[in-house]
């Protein structure tokens, strides 16, 4: 049985890109996403290259729904491999952290931490006893580099950068990869790179971020990477040392 990639937040820029690249080495593709039609016009562009990929439409702001999408791609399909965790809505809206409480803190802690750590938990037990398998969870800047002005999302992302280092302690022994890529740049053709222009960005944090604009199929050959050599836990665009 063919292995299966698992694509949740799945957008025109980076899923589509994903999906590809998985499925260019025989991953079948499980796309997970809020918007039905956007995620069957995905999956047509998939299948006219030869890539076997099914939508699964789910609001993933609600760790509840987590598991029976799970459940969902499991009945599809019989396994999950490889996870990529990544939505960012259009719009998703920097918070100032004088201004943050737990209202508006709450529906991002649930995109950005809850979910994903339902997820993890919920395919874990079956990568392990398989001795292999991914989970790759995407973040912004602000997660590793928190700015005044800038809060809201950055919290969130941070605790989940938290939990992916933790989890990958515990889990590379027994054959499966989790990692955490940190972008301070936006991704070409996806819904937040049509949301908020690099200009737009750039007036929001100084300059810094509006600079780079990423290809989404060069980021999906880093992630392919980071699966395959497992070499490191987190991937940093700029890096560092930049």
């Amino acid at each position: 049985m063919s292995q299966v990639v698992a694509v949740f937040g799945a957008g025109s820029g980076l899923g589509t890109a994903l999906g590809r690249r998985f499925g260019k080495e025989g991953f079948r593709v499980a796309l997970v996403a809020r918007r039905a039609e956007r995620l069957q016009a995905m999956v047509e562009e998939l299948a006219a290259e030869g890539i076997e990929a099914a939508s699964f439409p789910a609001d993933l702001s609600d760790p509840a729904n987590a598991r029976p999408v799970i459940d969902a791609i499991r009945q599809r399909f019989g396994r999950i491999d490889v996870v990529s965790y990544q939505p960012l809505p259009g719009g998703t809206a920097f918070i100032p952290a004088a201004e943050l409480d737990a209202a508006r803190l709450a529906p991002l802690v649930n995109l950005f931490l809850l979910t994903p750590v339902e997820i993890a938990h919920a395919v874990l037990p079956e990568m392990t006893e398989r001795g292999n398998g991914g989970f790759i969870v995407t973040g912004g800047f602000t997660a590793a580099d928190p700015q005044p002005h800038i809060s809201g999302i950055g919290p969130a992302m941070s605790a989940i950068r938290n939990f992916v280092h933790s989890l990958h302690g515990e889990v590379a022994g027994a054959g499966v990869y989790v990692g955490v890529s940190t972008l301070a740049a936006l991704i070409k053709n996806s819904e937040s790179y049509h949301a908020m222009t690099p200009e737009d960005l750039a007036a929001v944090t100084g300059g810094v971020t509006g600079l780079h604009v990423l290809d989404p199929d060069e980021l999906a050959e880093t992630y392919w990477q980071l699966y395959t050599k497992r070499d490191r836990t987190e991937y940093r665009f700029p890096a560092i040392n930049a």
